[in-house]
């Protein structure tokens, strides 16, 4: 039996914009699972990056519980968010956000001591994980601006790793790249959850959605359906032709 890893009660969410009370999420549950590799996907507006920031502690629900492990997330101070994500939590973003003054081995290496981990176990495991992700130790002194779209990404993944996320939270993590590069980012995350770390992405792209072995599917504020992959595996015509009759029925 798989193990529970993070756990919604009634999730909701809502805004006021021009006086309208927006419903953003509504009365979501939803159980995620340890070592799973699940996307999120929908139309634009259904709330996949609402929901991503909820799951992940960044944003506080309006209404409902969040569970991760035995702790109850919803309901931490702003501060308290802060440490639990710190702990428990890696992001990787669209938009990759490293320090442009820093060196790409600092820029890693700051994430970690954020967390009061200990300098020398960090640049092992930060030594280690560049190597696993293909950055070559030449770059480890270079600035975020003489790195590629694609190594600036892998760089942005080591960073979210460096800590030993529980989960690892990814928000269009291709979107900015071209379809080699976003090949090598979707084959380094795909390896790592292999290895058994969890995933969670939300994305508009068939080729990200292929590597999970779970998909959500939102639609206005609620999940609408969802999918099973199981394990993936590189050039299975029969995953993309049971993940494109799923989104269909969805009326993505």
């Amino acid at each position: 039996m798989k193990e529970v890893l993070l756990k919604t009660e009634g999730l909701s969410k809502s805004f006021s914009s021009g006086g309208v009370l927006q419903h953003v999420l509504k009365n979501i549950d939803l159980t995620l699972y340890r070592g799973d590799f699940t996307v999120i996907m929908g139309a634009s507006g259904a709330g996949k990056s609402t929901l991503l920031y909820a799951l992940s502690g960044m944003d506080t629900p309006t209404l409902g519980k969040i569970t991760f492990g035995q702790e109850v997330i919803s309901d931490l101070s702003s501060d308290q968010l802060a440490v639990f994500r710190r702990r428990n939590c890696g992001f990787v973003f669209q938009q990759i956000y490293l320090m442009d003054g820093m060196s790409v081995m600092d820029n890693v290496l700051c994430a970690g001591l954020l967390a009061s981990r200990d300098k020398k176990a960090l640049t092992k495991r930060a030594r280690e994980l560049f190597e696993a992700v293909g950055i070559e130790a030449k770059l480890h002194g270079k600035f975020p601006t003489q790195l590629s779209g694609g190594e600036a990404q892998r760089v942005g993944i080591v960073r979210a790793l460096i800590n030993e996320p529980g989960i690892l939270f990814c928000d269009e993590p291709t979107g900015a790249l071209n379809s080699k590069t976003g090949l090598q980012v979707l084959d380094t995350l795909t390896g790592f959850n292999k290895k058994g770390q969890s995933v969670v992405m939300v994305t508009h792209d068939m080729r990200c959605a292929r590597r999970a072995n779970r998909i959500l599917y939102l639609k206005d504020g609620s999940i609408l359906g969802e999918c099973e992959l199981g394990p993936y595996v590189s050039g299975d015509a029969g995953r993309h032709e049971k993940l494109s009759a799923f989104l269909q029925e969805m009326g993505w």
